[in-house]
């Protein structure tokens, strides 16, 4: 038997202490602590709404009545005024819109003056959507057998103009219900462009698309005249203006040249102008 000296079993017994030490020292270390109680649980999307506490969109119980517009994709007050006949200050002061860039999809608007008569009569406005398509606004009016034609209210009696060119160009591109909502009249950049009847500034801006700089005449409750793709605008909102006044110089803004874009807009729909211009 081999004998193992002092000096070796105290070396011996030091190593065993040590592994002893650590093993219970690993034994008693607390264990690292995982928080489940979270899974399997889905929170809701940042800033989402319940459905429970939606609120229904402004004007919706208006929805479908005459007098009245649903917005859709695109819109703003601006185009909806134009499509309706109106001056967007006047939509934005009879729907109490404090933000006149905030309208939402859906939201129901009135177009037509408090008290008016569309209203009182029952008749539906047919304004003209983006695609030059009509779209007809529902009635509370029950369905009958036999389908009838929508109503569009009449101009107000007395209240044709006879309008005045509006440039000194020669037209580039007729009317056209569809693909062109008033005449393309051609010219240089700088060139006049003219108000072309008596009348108040509703619009000066570019904030329609397709239209560039575009400024909108009101003549009358029936009458809206717009001039667009000019390179500066001359006159402001609520400005009033005379027929041959200059209100802008022609140009290119969201064009693809230099010309004048003239509509006439009756009680919103577009309408040939060559049918109020003088023959040249």
């Amino acid at each position: 038997m081999t004998l193992i000296s002092n000096r070796t079993c105290k070396t011996l017994l030091s190593m065993i202490g040590l592994a002893v030490i650590a093993a219970c020292s690993t034994a008693h270390r607390p264990a690292p602590v995982e928080d489940r109680s979270a899974l399997g649980k889905v929170s809701p999307p940042m800033n989402a709404v319940p459905v429970s506490d939606s609120k229904p969109l402004p004007g919706a119980e208006n929805a479908g009545k005459p007098g009245y517009y649903t917005v859709q994709r695109g819109d703003n007050l601006t185009r909806i005024g134009l499509e309706h006949g109106q001056a967007w200050r006047d939509l934005a002061r009879w729907n109490n819109i404090t933000n006149p860039d905030v309208i939402e999809v859906g939201q129901v608007v009135r177009v037509t003056p408090p008290g008016s008569a569309v209203e009182s009569a029952g008749v539906v406005v047919r304004p003209v959507a983006q695609n030059g398509q009509s779209t007809p606004q529902q009635t509370n009016a029950q369905p009958s057998a036999a389908a009838k034609p929508v109503a569009v209210t009449a101009p107000v009696a007395g209240e044709d103009i006879a309008f005045a060119w509006p440039a000194s160009g020669s037209v580039i591109a007729g009317f056209d219900e569809v693909k062109n909502k008033g005449l393309d009249i051609g010219g240089k950049a700088g060139d006049s462009v003219l108000a072309a009847a008596d009348g108040q500034v509703v619009y000066a801006g570019a904030g329609l698309r397709g239209y560039g700089n575009l400024v909108i005449l009101k003549h009358n409750s029936t009458y809206l005249t717009a001039y667009a793709h000019n390179q500066k605008l001359l006159v402001k909102e609520d400005q009033k203006v005379h027929k041959g006044d200059k209100i802008a110089e022609m140009g290119n803004s969201d064009a693809d040249r230099v010309k004048l874009h003239f509509e006439v807009r009756r009680q919103g729909k577009p309408v040939d102008p060559s049918k109020f211009l003088a023959a040249r």
